[in-house]
């Protein structure tokens, strides 16, 4: 059985999939705009989209838009995530400023989790790793492939290798080309849950096609999807409080 994760009052891995929420706003009026009409939907975590924000290159900027946004929901578990260009994000930085990005979240005291690319430098993702566990920050371990759907055992090699390197929630997002990839993605997501994972997992198939996957966590193991408020971090995100009632009524008849 996979350990859970509590980040304050949520426990990721136990029940229905954690809902998360992104906020991507340009800048911070737009951030607390969208953080406070956040409340209304109570979404379980909330993921701030740094990538989107238009100062992401000025650190005293991102610390004090962290301050606006926690002011805003600071009840509601913070996931700070910048999204490099190579995996789907808006755009891209040097290793250097993304370490220090990270570290400076870890440091600000106002996020409960980090998101880290798998695909870095492994000795970068080590380093970010140690400097969020000595804050007690969970970090999410992540890769997107929004071009296809590796094979199966791909998939599950990626995720052990997130679990492998200290990762507390590892995830992968992938693009299906047709409805035989999300039984690829869903097959690997249960055969990492059943056989490897000592931790939650977080799992999806992009699109329209993919939206079956983030529905059905409870079944085959992933353990938090991302919903919708007002615009979407990635293709195939549904409303939240539609998808509420699906996880809910999926819950329900298990």
């Amino acid at each position: 059985m996979s350990r859970t994760v509590t980040v304050k009052n949520v426990i990721i891995g136990e029940g229905t999939p954690k809902i998360c929420v992104p906020i991507m706003g340009a800048t911070v009026l737009e951030l607390k705009q969208e953080a406070e009409s956040l409340k209304s939907l109570s979404p379980d975590l909330v993921e701030w989209r740094t990538d989107f924000f238009e100062q992401v290159e000025d650190i005293e900027a991102v610390k004090e838009a962290l301050l606006e946004i926690h002011s805003v929901i600071p009840d509601l578990p913070l996931i700070f995530t910048f999204r490099s260009a190579k995996e789907g994000g808006q755009k891209g930085i040097s290793t250097e400023y993304y370490i220090t990005l990270n570290k400076m979240a870890v440091e600000s005291g106002l996020v409960d989790m980090i998101d880290v690319e798998l695909f870095n430098d492994e000795a970068d993702v080590k380093e970010i790793i140690a400097a969020a566990h000595a804050k007690h920050v969970f970090v999410i371990i992540s890769n997107h492939d929004f071009h296809g759907t590796p094979p199966k055992e791909e998939i599950v090699s990626r995720l052990r290798r997130a679990q492998e390197l200290g990762g507390d929630l590892p995830k992968i997002a992938v693009m299906p080309n047709h409805p035989g990839d999300v039984l690829t993605l869903l097959e690997a997501t249960y055969i990492m849950k059943e056989q490897y994972a000592d931790r939650p997992i977080i799992t999806m198939s992009m699109a329209g096609t993919g939206v079956i996957s983030r529905l059905t966590g409870e079944i085959f193991g992933s353990a938090l999807t991302f919903g919708a408020a007002h615009k979407v971090s990635a293709p195939g995100q549904v409303a939240v409080a539609e998808m509420r009632d699906m996880l809910s009524l999926l819950h329900r008849n298990l």
